[in-house]
């Protein structure tokens, strides 16, 4: 059986989310450009790439490549860049010479996808591998108690002529949000299903995989995280 990532980010997943924000990815690049001491040119992989607007925000400035799991998805990055370096791989395993990037991104909660941390664990321990000494990683991810305490429960609306419907509850154990999606006219249903990771606990893990935490923000503009954060931005220095 497959996991839900590896069918959703397909037509369905373009067709329901149709725009995503250039101008916010330039806004996450200049942020990212801001913390951390990359030179001009060099070496960058954007981890869970999808359809390359992060990818693109980041070639501005660096050497960018783009990987993701989605042949859909790449196959409208490469049609928005036909430049654009982008690979298909799966982030537990990435096609990579140890110390290749400089700095490693994964953005917009592209992460926390697994069923199991130990797979998690796995994916840190790659992007620890593939980055430089004294590199860096940028992980954007979701702020778990922002999310607990503002969490829409149900929503309906219309997308085109579709009617949508999506529920969204944390496991009982507290430790998965999980979205359902209803596509009502076509009676079509869709999941996804996220680790409600602490910012402490990627802390954690973050360092032990090797990096070295330096600060945690909570938004794109580049304020502090706290429990109101709507993200949890945490940037690492690889050991």
């Amino acid at each position: 059986m497959k996991d839900w990532y590896e069918e959703w980010f397909g037509e369905e997943y373009l067709a329901l989310y149709p725009h995503r924000d250039d101008e916010e990815a330039r806004e996450v690049a200049a942020l990212i450009a801001g913390r951390i001491d990359v030179p001009a040119g060099a070496p960058a992989l954007d981890l869970g790439c999808g359809s390359g607007r992060h990818q693109r925000a980041l070639a501005e400035r660096w050497w960018t490549v783009g990987l993701d799991l989605s042949h859909l998805l790449l196959h409208v990055a490469r049609g928005e860049d036909r430049n654009a370096a982008l690979v298909r791989a799966d982030m537990r395993q990435l096609p990579f010479a140890g110390g290749s990037f400089s700095l490693v991104t994964n953005l917009f909660t592209s992460f926390g996808y697994f069923r199991d941390d130990a797979q998690h664990t796995r994916v840190v321990a790659e992007v620890a591998r593939v980055t430089r000494k004294g590199g860096w990683l940028v992980l954007d991810y979701l702020n778990a108690p922002h999310v607990r305490e503002s969490l829409i429960s149900f929503d309906r609306h219309k997308q085109g002529s579709r009617v949508i419907e999506q529920t969204r509850q944390i496991s009982i154990d507290g430790r998965f949000i999980r979205k359902t999606i209803t596509v009502c006219d076509e009676d079509r249903e869709f999941i996804e299903r996220v680790r409600l990771f602490e910012p402490e606990e990627l802390r954690a893990m973050l360092e032990r995989g090797g990096f070295d935490v330096v600060e945690i923000l909570g938004a794109y503009d580049g304020r502090p995280r706290d429990d109101d954060s709507p993200r949890a931005i945490l940037i690492g220095a690889r050991r």
